[in-house]
C-alpha cells in the first residue's frame, strides 16, 4: 500500500489526486444515470423531478443558441448580468470588510468595538437580507449589488480579522526591537505577513458569492442566471435548471482556480494548498 494513503497529512501524487478528485463526480453521474435510465414511466426517479443525463445534454444547443425578444443571446446576456453583479458586490464588500478586518486584528480597541456586531451578523441567515435589502434599496440593480456586498462583507470580515490576528507575535516583537512604530507594524509586518491568508479569504468568499447571486436573482427577477433557473422551473424545459446549475459550478470552479493560480505567484513561499 502506498504510504500516502494512510499517512497523516500525506502528500498525494498529482496523478492520483486527479483520479481521486474525479471519482466522486463519476459516481454521482453513474447514480444519476441509474436512477433515470429507461422510459419515463419505468424510471426510479420521475422525469418531472430529474431528467436523464442524455436529456439534459440534448438541451445544450438550444440553451446556447436561444435569443430573447430583443434579439440578445439569452445565455450570454444573463451570464453577463450575474458576473457584473457578483464582481461589483465583491469589490464593495471586500473594500469594507478587509480594511476593517485588518483594523480588528491589529488594534484591540477596534476588535472590542466591532466583534459583537461581527459575531451577531455571522449567525444571521443571508436569505433574510434579501427582503431587507429590497425595502432599503428597491428591486433594481442597486439592490442586488448591495445585497451581495453585505453578504460578502459578513462572510469576509471575521476571516480577515483572523488572518491578521494569526501573525506570530515574535515578528511584532522583533520589529519593535528594530524601532518600528505602530503604523509601521501594521504596514510592514501585519499586512504583508497576513496577505496570503487575506487572499485565501477573498478567494473563498468569491466562490460563496455565487450562492448568494442565485438567491437574490431567483427572488427578485430581473435577469441573471438565477432568473433562468426560475423561468425553467416555471415554463420549462426543466433540463435547463440542471444546465444552469452546472454552468454556475463550472464558472465558480474556474474562478477559484484562477485566484489560486494568482495567489501562487503572488505568494510563492506559501505551501501548496494554502495559497
Amino acid at each position: 500500500m502506498a504510504p500516502w494513503i494512510t499517512d497523516i497529512r500525506g502528500q498525494v501524487p498529482a496523478r492520483w489526486a486527479l483520479v481521486l478528485g474525479l471519482l466522486p463526480v463519476a459516481l454521482l453521474i453513474a447514480a444519476w444515470w441509474w436512477g433515470t435510465r429507461g422510459i419515463p414511466e419505468e424510471r426510479l426517479i420521475s422525469l418531472q423531478i430529474l431528467p436523464a443525463p442524455g436529456e439534459v445534454l440534448a438541451q445544450v444547443p438550444e440553451l446556447l443558441t436561444r435569443r430573447d425578444s430583443a434579439g440578445n443571446h439569452e445565455l450570454l446576456h444573463h451570464l453577463g448580468l450575474s458576473l457584473r453583479r457578483v464582481g461589483l458586490g465583491f469589490l464593495i464588500g471586500a473594500g469594507v470588510a478587509v480594511p476593517l478586518g485588518i483594523a480588528m486584528g491589529a488594534f484591540g480597541s477596534v476588535r472590542a468595538l466591532c466583534s459583537p456586531l461581527a459575531t451577531a451578523s455571522g449567525y444571521l441567515p443571508i436569505s433574510t437580507l434579501v427582503p431587507l435589502s429590497m425595502s432599503w434599496f428597491g428591486t433594481d440593480e442597486l439592490q442586488k449589488v448591495l445585497f451581495l456586498a453585505l453578504a460578502f462583507a459578513i462572510f469576509l470580515l471575521p476571516l480577515s480579522a483572523k488572518a491578521v490576528d494569526q501573525v506570530p507575535e515574535v515578528l511584532l516583537r522583533t520589529a519593535r526591537t528594530c524601532g518600528a512604530g505602530r503604523w509601521q507594524l501594521v504596514r510592514r509586518v501585519l499586512v504583508p505577513v497576513a496577505a496570503p491568508d487575506l487572499w485565501h479569504a477573498l478567494r473563498i468568499s468569491f466562490g460563496v458569492g455565487w450562492t448568494y447571486i442565485v438567491l437574490t436573482e431567483a427572488l427578485v427577477q430581473s435577469g441573471g442566471l438565477g432568473f433562468l433557473i426560475t423561468m425553467a422551473q416555471r415554463r420549462g424545459p426543466k433540463e435547463n435548471i440542471y444546465l444552469v446549475i452546472i454552468l454556475i459550478t463550472v464558472i465558480a470552479w474556474l474562478a477559484d482556480r484562477l485566484l489560486a493560480w494568482i495567489g501562487e505567484r503572488l505568494f510563492p513561499w506559501r505551501p501548496a494548498g494554502r495559497a
